[in-house]
């Protein structure tokens, strides 16, 4: 089936996510919630979920559980999000404004995701 162009992009980009996950995983450690257990592990684990979320979007077979996981995922990450507004060292630097920015950002990802279910 073929699906539109900008499905790809977005399944692209999970994977490079995925990927940036590997390559740079202080980035990812600096922002895990303090609560959370074992932060090396959940950081590698988010990115082979991407990237296997972001490869399985590419085919029929796998695209629709696909979407609902990069939904679910997305949602599992809005727990990041929100600690990082908890305090300015939860936000690793970055200014407050991009922290909140981040939060609507996380729902219009999963809407794009969910547009795509009715392909």
């Amino acid at each position: 089936m073929n699906y539109p162009w900008h499905l790809y992009v977005m399944a692209f980009l999970y994977v490079l996510a995925g990927i940036n996950h590997f390559l740079k995983p202080k980035i990812y450690l600096r922002i895990m919630p303090r609560y959370l257990p074992a932060h090396k592990f959940l950081v590698y684990l988010s990115g082979i979920f991407e990237i296997a979320l972001g490869i399985g979007v590419c085919f029929s077979a796998t695209k629709d559980i696909s979407l609902y996981g990069i939904i679910a995922m997305l949602v599992v990450f809005l727990l990041v999000h929100f600690y990082m507004l908890s305090s300015e060292k939860a936000g690793a630097g970055l200014p407050k404004w991009l922290l909140v920015l981040r939060v609507p950002l996380q729902f219009v990802l999963m809407y794009w995701a969910y547009y795509y279910l009715s392909y």
